[in-house]
């Protein structure tokens, strides 16, 4: 699989550990790995991997995760790469 990166520590998924119920379901859905199972419960593996898409929030049935999906630096810089442009997520830590 080809490793994306984005910027450290910038993107917003959280989750709350106490609501998973280990169906995987995030694990499934996530293009980029971002999850793995330890103890049959599923926990970020690789936070900065993410790209914010949001699958993994939509396909939790224990509403465990959260984000601001397709919002922030990983779309400033998927949209820069598609348009040809340098990233600009408006954001005020001058990430991009």
């Amino acid at each position: 699989m080809l490793s994306i990166r984005y910027l450290d520590d910038m993107v917003t998924l959280k989750q709350d550990i106490s609501r998973c119920i280990g169906c995987g379901m995030c694990l499934e859905v996530c293009p980029h790995a971002v999850w793995k199972m330890e103890n049959r419960i599923a926990v970020i593996a690789d936070k900065n991997a993410c790209m914010e898409c949001g699958a993994c929030m939509k396909n939790c049935p224990a509403d465990a995760i959260e984000m601001e999906s397709g919002v922030g630096c990983a779309r400033a810089i998927i949209n820069g790469f598609i348009s040809g442009t340098t990233p600009n997520c408006d954001c005020s830590s001058g990430c991009c």
